[in-house]
This record gives C-alpha cells, sequence and structure tokens, in this order.
C-alpha cells in the first residue's frame, strides 16, 4: 500500500490521477498538487474514489519538500513540465521519497533533449536508496519496455529499432497541438538526430520523410524522422543496436501552420522586448492556442505507436512489430481526455505501480528498459493500452 504525490494537472496528470484512483489496494492515499489548484479540484471531483488537492510551484524545492513532509507520500509522481524534473528531484532526495517522471529534463532557455542531468543523480539516489524511474509515459516509456520485452522473449540480437508514432485523430482545429504547445513545438522543430554504426548522425529538423502502413485499418501515412530521448538511453542499454530512429506522423495543414509560425519568429524561445517587457514568443504563442485539454470532445480517430524490429533468433533474421492502437473517443469516455494524454498518462501510473508494489525496485537512477518488461506488459493489457506482437 502507498501513498502517492501526483504533481500536475494538466491532460497527462489528469489520467494519471485518475488511474491511479483505479487502483485504491496500491494507491490507498492521492494527493494532486499544481500551481492552479481548482485544476486539481476538478479532477478530484470526477476520482472514484477521495483526493486530497493542493497548490504547488513545482519551480521551488522548500514548497515541494514542505507538501511531501506535510502530506508524507511513499513516491512522487511528476507529470509537470520536463523544466521542472530537477527540482522536484532535489525535493525527493531531501526527502527520501521515491521519483516518477515522464519526459527528460530539459533546460529552459534551450531545446536540447537528453538525460545527462538527471543520470547526473544517480550516486545521490543509489546512496539514499531511492528509485528514480525516468520516462515512464508512452514515447519514452512504453517504446522503451517494448523494445525490452523483444529483446528477452524474440531476439538474441536486435539490429535496427523503428519507433514509429503515428496521431490519425482529428480534432478539426485550424492549428493545434495535442499536449503542451510549448514541449510540443520545441520538439518538432528540433533537429532530426539518429544512431548508426556507433555514432549519432543529425538532420534539418523535419527533412527526412517515409510513409509507412499502419494496421488495423489506419493505412498509410507520412512519417517525419525526429529526436527523441529514449533513442539515447535504449542504444546504451538494447546491445547490438546498429541503428535506431523515431519517426512521428504529422498532417500537411499543421506543418504549413508550423513553418509560417517559424518564419515570422512566434517559435522562438529567446527572450524579445515587446512594449517594456520581456516576453518569450513561444510562450505567447501558447497562450493564443487552443488549451490541449479542450480538445478531448473534439478528437475522434486513433493512434498507433510501435516498435519495428529487425534482428536475430536462432542464426536466423527476425523481423517484429509491437504496437498499441488507442482510440480517442474510447479515452475520452474513460476518463475525460483524448488519446495523447491517455497513451502518457497511463503508462505514468504503471511506472508508478511498479515502484509501489516492488515489482520493479532498486536504488539509483533507471531507464524503463533497464528492468523486467514482463510485469509492465502485463500491466499495460489490464489497464486500457492492450498490445499486439506481429512478425512480419
Amino acid at each position: 500500500m502507498s501513498r502517492i504525490l501526483i504533481i500536475g494537472a494538466g491532460g497527462v496528470g489528469r489520467v494519471a490521477a485518475l488511474k491511479c484512483a483505479q487502483h485504491p489496494e496500491v494507491f490507498t492515499q492521492i494527493m494532486l498538487a499544481s500551481r492552479t489548484k481548482s485544476k486539481c479540484d476538478t479532477i478530484a471531483a470526477d476520482s472514484p474514489q477521495p483526493m486530497q488537492t493542493a497548490a504547488l510551484d513545482a519551480d521551488n524545492v522548500p514548497e515541494i519538500v514542505a507538501l511531501i513532509n506535510e502530506f508524507k507520500p511513499d513516491l512522487v509522481l511528476n507529470v509537470a513540465l520536463p523544466y521542472q524534473d530537477l527540482t522536484i528531484m532535489d525535493a525527493c532526495l531531501e526527502t527520501g521519497v521515491h521519483y516518477v517522471d515522464t519526459a527528460n529534463y530539459e533546460p529552459l532557455d534551450e531545446a536540447k533533449f537528453e538525460y545527462k542531468w538527471q543520470w547526473a543523480y544517480q550516486e545521490r539516489f543509489r546512496e539514499a536508496g531511492l528509485t528514480a524511474l525516468l520516462g515512464s509515459g508512452f514515447d519514452p516509456g512504453v517504446t522503451n519496455v517494448f523494445t525490452a520485452y523483444a529483446a528477452k522473449h524474440h531476439f538474441d540480437e536486435i539490429h535496427t529499432l523503428d519507433i514509429i508514432d503515428c496521431n490519425a485523430g482529428d480534432h478539426g482545429q485550424a492549428f493545434a497541438t495535442n499536449f503542451n504547445p510549448e514541449i510540443n513545438i520545441r520538439e518538432v522543430t528540433a533537429r532530426g538526430r539518429y544512431w548508426e554504426r556507433g555514432e549519432w548522425v543529425e538532420t534539418d529538423p523535419l527533412s527526412w520523410a517515409m510513409t509507412y502502413d499502419f494496421p488495423e485499418g489506419i493505412g498509410p501515412k507520412k512519417c517525419y524522422l525526429m529526436y527523441h530521448e529514449e533513442l539515447e538511453s535504449l542504444v546504451n542499454n538494447i546491445k547490438g543496436l546498429k541503428r535506431a530512429r523515431f519517426w512521428m506522423t504529422f498532417g500537411d495543414s499543421y506543418l504549413k501552420h508550423l513553418e509560417v509560425l517559424g518564419n515570422v519568429g512566434m517559435t522562438g524561445i529567446a527572450p524579445i522586448d515587446f512594449q517594456g517587457q520581456k516576453i518569450v514568443p513561444i510562450q505567447f504563442l501558447k497562450a493564443l492556442l487552443p488549451d490541449p485539454g479542450s480538445l478531448g470532445p473534439l478528437t475522434k480517430g486513433r493512434t498507433c505507436i510501435g516498435c519495428l524490429m529487425k534482428g536475430l533468433k536462432d542464426g536466423r533474421e527476425k523481423t517484429l512489430y509491437i504496437y498499441n492502437i488507442c482510440d480517442h473517443e474510447e479515452a475520452y469516455a474513460e476518463v475525460g481526455s483524448q488519446a495523447i494524454s491517455y497513451t502518457t498518462g497511463v503508462p505514468a501510473m504503471i511506472g508508478a505501480l511498479m515502484v509501489a508494489t516492488g515489482a520493479w525496485k532498486g536504488a539509483g537512477v533507471f531507464n524503463m528498459e533497464e528492468f523486467d518488461p514482463d510485469p509492465f506488459m502485463d500491466a499495460l493489457n489490464s489497464n486500457g493500452l492492450p498490445w499486439t506482437e506481429v512478425e512480419l
């Protein structure tokens, strides 16, 4: 039995909190905290079990420490902004509680996606006897577990890995992002990067594309090569990888809007002077765009996220595809959020479940693929994200 403090009350926070509440046998007491307490209260009102709420500035270590000392959780689930990972990790170390998040730390003033800042906490968490589980979303997260599962059960060596993320949904808006606009746009406009023959290769943003025929009636979609942080840990932990890439689908309208906004400077992250004050263009743009949480009742269609892997088993070449399909409308009917939030929030809960129950345990900082994938894969099937494996 565990007490859990969830920090963050956006779309992912909503899903994670409500899914934790579906497991009262594990999460006996839940507190949801965010800068805006009213958001937490709205989520708590929909919870099947009582849920405490609190206002919290996750940039402020003493404030996080005070709340942890007051509530006394066994673990903290961080579904706030990636900029706040380190302050929350610092607070967990100071108070002696386990830590789980869904995305790697990003500096506020630089669009840079890497684990070095969090991996630097390895010795401190090990010496404290605490677990820090990094990237327990879908990608990163479930895709790491898919790869580890394939390495355990299907391959002697995985040589190539393509993580392919398709959102075949439609919300009817001219331009909107399915999760935090600032994080989404920073990610999409960054340079592409993939691993091949022992080194990183960079590409211009969205300059490489392929068409992939997605299963179960979704059909062919154009996918663009991007960099995603799970590649960094997977090339370290999955032995024998010769190439690892990440792909994501985008519609033509989305890309055209993004191109125009970039051309006029609206996606910039450096502060500019405007009428006597400093503003960050991308933060101003975020204020103009639809709140991702408002897209839930509007979005129809499905997502398909999976791992396409090639390698050797018993000396024979083998190709395996493991994927999940999630329906936007079904996700909204269950928890009031569309599938993008659902596919991140459910694995966030499962990662917390693994740590809380001791299914995954260890002292230090861990990426998802470093633990036994089997209990996590079982939990996906029983918590709304069933997976399919196909030998091609």
